[in-house]
C-alpha cells in the first residue's frame, strides 16, 4: 500500500532538508497551492496531483517563480504546465520533446504545439542524438523518461551526450531533477527498453560521470507492492509503479 501523503510529504522534507547546501530551506508544499489551481492547467491534470504528489515533487525540485526550467521529455506536457504555472510570466520553462517521439506517435507532437502556446513556454523538437537546451538553466527535470535514453532505438551513447547537454544547459549550481520507474536491483539498464524501467545505481553512476553531484533522493513515490518486474503498461501495475526521486547539483 502506498505511504500516506502526510507521512510520504514529512518523509521527503526530512530527507530533501538534511541533503540542502548551503543552509538551504526547503519549500513548503503548501506554497505551491496557486500553481496547482492556475487555469493553465486541466481537470485531468488537477486529478492526478494526489497520486503523483506534484506539490511535494515540486519541493524536491525546488521550483521557483521567476526560474529557467527545462522539461525533459515531456510526454503529455503534465509537468509542463505546472512549471508554467509555478515560474510565473518573469519565468521561462523550455519544453523539449524529441523528434523520434513525434515521429512515432502524432500526440507528442500535438502536446508539444499546445503547451507551446503558453506564453512563458518554448518548444524544443530537436532528436535525442543531438540534444540542444539553451543556457542559464536553474533547473532540468525529467519524469518517467531518463530510461528512454536507453532505447534500442537510440545510440549506446545517448545517455552520456544528453546528461552532458544538460550540465551545460544548467547554471553553475543548477538542479537536475530526475524521476522513473524502479527497475529490479542489479539490472543496471536492461529493462529500459522492455519494461520501461532502470535501475536507480544506474542512473547514479551516469548522472555523477558528468559531473553532477548526488544531493538528495526521495522514496516519496516508492510502492513496495511493485516487483519491479512487469512492464510500466501492464494494466496489473500501469499508474502503481514503484519510482524514485533523485536531485543532482551541478557543482557552483
Amino acid at each position: 500500500m502506498r505511504r500516506s501523503l502526510i507521512l510520504a510529504a514529512s518523509a521527503l522534507l526530512v530527507l530533501s532538508s538534511a541533503a540542502c547546501m548551503g543552509g538551504e530551506v526547503a519549500p513548503d508544499p503548501a506554497g505551491y497551492a496557486a500553481a496547482l489551481a492556475d487555469p493553465v492547467r486541466s481537470a485531468e491534470d488537477r486529478a492526478r496531483d494526489e497520486s503523483r504528489h506534484t506539490a511535494e515533487t515540486l519541493a524536491f525540485a525546488r521550483v521557483g517563480p521567476g526560474q529557467n526550467v527545462t522539461d525533459m521529455i515531456i510526454g503529455g506536457g503534465y509537468f509542463t504546465r505546472i512549471f508554467s504555472a509555478a515560474v510565473g510570466p518573469e519565468g521561462r520553462v523550455t519544453a523539449w520533446q524529441p523528434a523520434e517521439f513525434i515521429g512515432f506517435q502524432a500526440s507528442y507532437g500535438e502536446s508539444l504545439t499546445a503547451v507551446d502556446a503558453l506564453p512563458n513556454v518554448d518548444a524544443v523538437r530537436v532528436s535525442l542524438a543531438a540534444p540542444d537546451l539553451p543556457g542559464g538553466q536553474d533547473l532540468v527535470f525529467t519524469a518517467q523518461n531518463y530510461h528512454d535514453l536507453h532505447l534500442a532505438m537510440a545510440s549506446a551513447d545517448t545517455a552520456s551526450r544528453v546528461n552532458a547537454a544538460v550540465f551545460r544547459a544548467l547554471k553553475p549550481g543548477g538542479l537536475y531533477v530526475i524521476i522513473d520507474h524502479h527497475a529490479a536491483a542489479g539490472s543496471g539498464v536492461s529493462a529500459a527498453d522492455t519494461l520501461h524501467r532502470i535501475d536507480i545505481e544506474a542512473v547514479k553512476r551516469e548522472v555523477t560521470a558528468a559531473g553532477f553531484v548526488l544531493e538528495a533522493e526521495s522514496d516519496l513515490l516508492a510502492d513496495g507492492a511493485d516487483p519491479r518486474t512487469a512492464s510500466v503498461f501492464d494494466p496489473s501495475i500501469r499508474g502503481k509503479t514503484s519510482q524514485f526521486m533523485l536531485r543532482f547539483r551541478k557543482p557552483a
